[in-house]
């Protein structure tokens, strides 16, 4: 396939086969009004010569919802010194999975009564309740006039995400599909038959109009897997995993890690976690192969947590890690993204020392993508290399000692041109990945691994 270069976003885009018209090129896609983009693009023919066509699209508007006289049961006291996302009560309208997402919500417009009829009292923000205006929280004050076990009605507006597409059609025209706003986890729309999805629109919430850093052209259907190098990562780095998988001798694996490890916020969690697909996987490409999975995590935790528990305690590092006896430790901690490269050696290479003391191999999986502001990051385009310096000690670390890496940071980072806001995985809208982010984790190990 020919590559062209895309003026906007500075980088290349594919070519696309499509129905009735051979090839279609996407060249160009700008915002040309508030809610109105503007693009050109190649149409190769069987046979001539190609031809460009420009084409211009309207764009429906990012809506708000008006929330009228909802009801809920008690208020929770307002706790100030607590995470946006737990202060109060997380109003209906915005709620992700675990919380709610932020920035939907209008703060100006959060009214809360005693009642839903007209007439109703009025309560008065920052004496009877207090609203956290980024997370969409509300909570009752102590000293004011709503009791303890009282119900209470907001109304309120707010936004919502949402993923459109532009598509060329088989008629042979541009066309943007809107998709359905959620407040987490937006999905594109389905194109329609015979069309070519050129790029996606990323409405994230509440925005007054289109910037360029809404537009993610398509400009890579997968992940650009690398030429399995030989011999493979695996067998270089996990020739006793190696061995046992195609022998059949049962291989004991430890997946390791935090909340992500957890992972029971993912639907069919049995299946998709990242350990069960990647188990799952093993056996697939090794039909010989038995695997004894195990998990050990703990939300909201790190590995320094695991070193400070002590001797009987539930998440003991020595008792619940080392005293498994895994064959393989597969280890993901996006919490210890606080982590400098001095610090990832240092802490690291004692995990290496403990983990060959007792016969196992170990894969560091390096971490997802997460809340943009967190990783210093102001949009979700052009953003393939990880900023965070834990990411490139751990690869630094992997390299300097011989231990295998699994790469999922490369493959979130290349979400964008995948047309895909790494965000709209986030089943909390903020670091909790659905199954496709689960998929991403379980395709880097793999990698690792040759054909049988």
């Amino acid at each position: 396939m020919r590559r062209a270069g895309f003026r906007v976003v500075g980088v290349m885009v594919m070519v696309y086969a499509g129905a009735g018209f051979g090839a279609v090129e996407l060249t160009e896609l700008r915002v040309a009004g508030d809610w109105r983009i503007e693009g050109r693009v190649r149409l190769a023919a069987a046979a001539g010569p190609a031809r460009e066509v420009s084409f211009s699209c309207d764009v429906v508007p990012a809506q708000t919802v008006t929330v009228t006289s909802e009801r809920y049961a008690l208020l929770p006291l307002f706790n100030p010194k607590a995470g946006g996302w737990v202060r109060g009560v997380g109003l209906r309208g915005i709620k992700a999975q675990e919380c709610t997402s932020r920035h939907l919500l209008d703060p100006d417009s959060v009214e809360v009564r005693d009642g839903a009829e007209h007439d109703a009292t009025v309560f008065e923000r920052d004496r009877d309740y207090a609203a956290d205006p980024e997370w969409g929280t509300v909570g009752r004050l102590p000293e004011g006039r709503i009791g303890e076990k009282q119900p209470v009605f907001i109304s309120y507006r707010h936004g919502l995400l949402r993923l459109d597409s532009v598509v060329w059609t088989a008629e042979g025209r541009a066309a943007v599909i809107q998709g359905d706003p959620h407040a987490a986890v937006p999905l594109p729309p389905a194109a329609p038959p015979d069309a070519v999805r050129l790029a996606n629109l990323w409405l994230p919430g509440r925005i007054a109009r289109l910037t360029a850093d809404h537009l993610f052209p398509v400009l890579e259907t997968a992940y650009p897997e690398p030429a399995q190098a030989s011999p493979s990562p695996a067998e270089q780095f996990l020739p006793k995993t190696m061995a046992k998988l195609r022998s059949g001798e049962t291989l004991r694996v430890l997946a390791w890690g935090d909340s992500v490890t957890v992972g029971t916020f993912v639907p069919d969690w049995e299946r998709n976690r990242w350990q069960n697909q990647f188990a799952s996987r093993l056996r697939e490409r090794y039909p010989k192969a038995r695997i004894e999975l195990l998990t050990e995590a703990w939300g909201g935790r790190n590995t320094g947590t695991y070193l400070a528990q002590p001797p009987g305690a539930e998440h003991n590092y020595r008792e619940t890690v080392l005293g498994a006896r895994p064959d393989l430790v597969v280890s993901e901690f996006v919490n210890d993204a606080g982590l400098n490269p001095a610090q990832v050696a240092e802490r690291y290479g004692n995990f290496l020392a403990d983990f060959r003391a007792i016969g196992a191999e170990w894969i560091i999986l390096t971490p997802h993508y997460v809340r943009p502001d967190w990783m210093g990051l102001t949009r979700e385009r052009e953003i393939d290399d990880d900023p965070r310096p834990y990411v490139a000690g751990l690869r630094r670390f992997a390299a300097e000692n011989g231990v295998a890496l699994a790469d999922a940071s490369r493959r979130y980072g290349r979400l964008w041109r995948q047309g895909i806001p790494y965000s709209t995985l986030m089943l909390n809208a903020i670091n909790h990945p659905d199954e496709r982010g689960m998929r991403l984790f379980a395709d880097s190990l793999m990698a690792l691994f040759p054909p049988p």
